[in-house]
């Protein structure tokens, strides 16, 4: 009898799925083309992390490539360039993580100030702009702000009676040039979910630090900032996932041999190893090792999150 009616629950289940399923067709076969992206560019790739383990050679295939276990990863340790990049990757992401993490939130509080509709929508607009800008043209704009001799940075040093600087020659000044176009091209679009996230707290609140007589500054501190943290937190624990994850496309662009003592880092490194010098394992045996690190690094932001905010990702 139990069984029977087991049996009847599961196929009352399984019915009820097929009709969701039939009268949401059209939103699952919407979601087909972007399973099909993850799947083909994300996941099906995963079986090539073989390669992380062995002598690859492309003629002869992952197959008849020679097994090395974890030798890649011993030349990744005991290579030259192992603190380089590793000092350079960490320094370089919490200099983001201290300088350019907070300033999409700033600026959502900034915006979430204005009561101007059409000023706020505006000012908005303009610092939305810069993510949209190509990252080859923006690296373009940076070298010609920079440029020697037409710069109009070192034009404006001219006048001041200094010499011309060759910054993108300068290793001390690779850093704060990347975290300067970093804040520039990403800190307006980055605000966007601040201020969705502050759109959605209740004026009533607002209105009664009001009669309490708080200022701006005090509704500002109790009530929009403890109404983002949940989102802070899970933007912060995502920033810590990625904390070995520097975006390499700007500093491909941007960096050159004499610049490789700051400038260099483990997605660079990975570039110059695995395209350029063909050697495909030493690459994949970083990229696996430093997609461990990220889990391991999410995981942890993540407890630690839960267990101070009640706010995680997980």
């Amino acid at each position: 009898m139990a069984a029977e009616v087991g049996l009847r629950a599961r196929g009352k289940k399984q019915s009820r799925i097929g009709s969701d399923i039939l009268r949401d067709r059209h939103l699952y076969l919407m979601l087909l083309p972007f399973m099909a992206y993850y799947i083909i560019f994300y996941y099906r790739p995963f079986g090539g992390l073989v390669i992380a383990f062995q002598n690859f050679k492309p003629l002869l295939g992952i197959e008849g490539s020679a097994w090395v276990g974890f030798q890649n990863f011993l030349d990744f340790f005991n290579g030259p360039y192992f603190w380089r990049i590793v000092g350079n990757t960490l320094t370089i992401s919490l200099l983001n993580l201290v300088f350019a993490f907070p300033v999409p939130i700033f600026l959502a509080l900034l915006f979430n100030e204005i009561r101007n509709s059409k000023l706020r929508t505006l000012f908005q607009t303009i610092s939305y702009m810069p993510y949209f800008v190509s990252t080859v043209v923006l690296a373009g704009l940076i070298v010609n702000f920079l440029s020697p001799s037409t710069g109009i940075v070192n034009l404006i040093l001219k006048q001041l009676g200094s010499e011309p600087i060759y910054f993108l020659t300068r290793p001390e000044y690779f850093r704060t040039i990347y975290l300067i176009q970093g804040i520039w091209a990403g800190a307006g679009f980055g605000s966007v979910i601040y201020y969705s996230a502050l759109c959605s707290i209740d004026m009533d609140l607002y209105q009664a630090v009001k009669i309490d007589g708080g200022g701006r500054l005090r509704q500002i501190w109790h009530i929009a900032l403890p109404g983002i943290r949940p989102t802070i937190a899970v933007m912060l624990i995502m920033q810590i996932g990625n904390i070995l994850n520097v975006g390499y496309e700007m500093i491909i662009l941007l960096y050159q041999p004499a610049t490789y003592q700051t400038a260099d880092v483990i997605s660079t490194y990975m570039y110059r190893v695995g395209i350029q010098n063909s050697n495909y394992s030493l690459s994949t045996a970083v990229g696996l090792l430093n997609g461990v690190v990220s889990l391991i690094l999410v995981m942890a932001a993540n407890a630690v999150s839960g267990k101070i905010s009640e706010t995680g990702v997980l």
